[in-house]
């Protein structure tokens, strides 16, 4: 059994702790219980369950740290695994930018657990993949799918009297639909923390809707176009985007939000002031843990205002350098959105391309954010408010800044990766070339 109970995580932790002799000590204990099942070729494939359960210590003396990891928990195993961590710190060179433990810290009730996902069972993963494989064999498509459902925990403790706990459930799954003449493909992924939210059914039909509507698509010139995203092609961009709200990386000038002047672009507009962007560990849609790996409270903060920098991202020691109050890295990103569902959006655009999802981004000049990529499982072309026809695959070269520069409309928010996105038309796209993947 890898799920431990708050009292019993720290009544490891504590006796743990009690064989620590260094001048800080830090001991994190995880487990988790997850079962999985694949299918491919209308078949499945694998199906497993695991569980697992790990305990790490972080001794330090002075700036010198040493870290070792454990997965056994009697009192022996726990001396044994805190001695070889002291070891090693004395082994150790000195780490400059060495922090020492928090104290106690107070922390928000997390609702990140479910027990309906924690009690999945190996005949709702194979029913799930029948909800695939069934009707994509009727419609003379292939299904290949992947469910992988766990219940975890995590826990810490330290030296200076802080201890945090955190139990969670999550659900991920994701099924590419391909026609069985090779001209058409669908994909659709749905992840939540609670699994009463999934459907198979549904999730499965739209991947073999796409499929189907993207046979024997066409060929249409590349260039500047009026694009409509589902949040799973935009969230690629976006997250790159997110890694850029990094105070330190800002403050040496190594990205985007390094200003000319040497300073950072905390307090500017850089987007359309329709975009705000924030993360709450506390929204019911996409909870998180309350606090952090390093024992930081995690609250709700904002990111962008009406368009405009309202926060970066300090780790404590850079906080400690630049005098200011440490902000933790989110752990989740919310974009405000619209009221236009997806067909609402379909019907007001006149002339533009809908994209399923993008993949294989690779950066291309991090100072402008500037990425390239392609579009997969399903590009249409709009016309006159209808999807008239399935069009081949572009390259892209693009920035989520100009992206955001370029909104036309929000559209409803969707769960996708853990973060609440909306969908997004934007004009002026660049496409810069065609691609012959399907």
């Amino acid at each position: 059994m890898a799920i431990y109970t708050k009292e019993e995580a720290k009544k490891i932790l504590e006796k743990a702790l009690s064989f620590s002799k260094a001048d800080a000590c830090e001991i994190n204990l995880s487990g988790s219980n997850s079962g999985n099942i694949r299918y491919a070729r209308n078949t499945v494939s694998t199906a497993g369950y695991r569980s697992t359960q790990s305990l790490v210590v972080q001794s330090s003396f002075g700036k010198k740290v040493g870290t070792a990891t454990i997965d056994e928990f009697d009192d022996a195993s726990l001396e044994k695994v805190v001695k070889r961590a002291e070891e090693l710190a004395q082994l150790s060179p000195e780490n400059p930018e060495f922090m020492p433990p928090l104290g106690p810290q107070t922390y928000d009730e997390a609702i990140t657990y479910k027990e309906s996902t924690a009690n999945v069972t190996p005949e709702y993963r194979a029913e799930v993949a029948s909800k695939s494989i069934v009707p994509a064999a009727e419609q003379d498509v292939t299904a290949a799918g992947f469910l992988d459902d766990s219940a975890q925990f995590s826990a810490m403790i330290n030296s200076n009297g802080l201890f945090a706990y955190n139990q969670s459930t999550n659900v991920d799954f994701t099924v590419t639909m391909r026609t069985n003449d090779g001209t058409g493909s669908g994909w659709v992924t749905r992840d939540y923390n609670d699994i009463d939210k999934f459907d198979a059914s549904e999730a499965s039909k739209v991947a073999i809707d796409k499929a189907v509507m993207s046979r024997e698509a066409r060929a249409i010139e590349p260039g500047k176009y009026t694009v409509i995203l589902e949040p799973a092609a935009s969230i690629g961009l976006l997250q790159n985007m997110f890694r850029s709200f990094d105070a330190r990386s800002a403050d040496e000038g190594r990205s985007f939000m390094s200003a000319k002047d040497g300073g950072t672009k905390l307090g500017q507009k850089i987007v359309d002031e329709r975009v705000n962007i924030w993360s709450d560990p506390l929204n019911p849609d996409v909870p998180t843990a309350t606090w952090n790996g390093a024992g930081q409270p995690l609250k709700k903060t904002s990111w962008i205002e009406n368009g405009v920098v309202k926060n970066l991202a300090y780790d404590r020691y850079w906080a400690e350098q630049k005098g200011v109050e440490p902000v933790p890295f989110p752990s989740n990103a919310i974009m405000e959105g619209g009221d236009e569902s997806l067909e609402d959006m379909i019907k007001g655009t006149k002339k533009g391309i809908l994209v399923t999802r993008f993949w294989y981004i690779r950066s291309v000049d991090p100072q402008t954010l500037l990425y390239t990529g392609l579009t997969r499982d399903g590009t249409f072309y709009i016309e006159n408010g209808q999807i008239k026809f399935p069009v081949k695959n572009f390259r892209f070269n693009e920035s989520p800044i100009i992206m955001l520069n370029n909104l036309e409309s929000l559209g409803q928010q969707v769960r996708v990766e853990g973060n609440l996105i909306p969908y997004m038309k934007i004009r002026d796209f660049t496409f810069t070339s065609l691609s012959d993947a399907v």
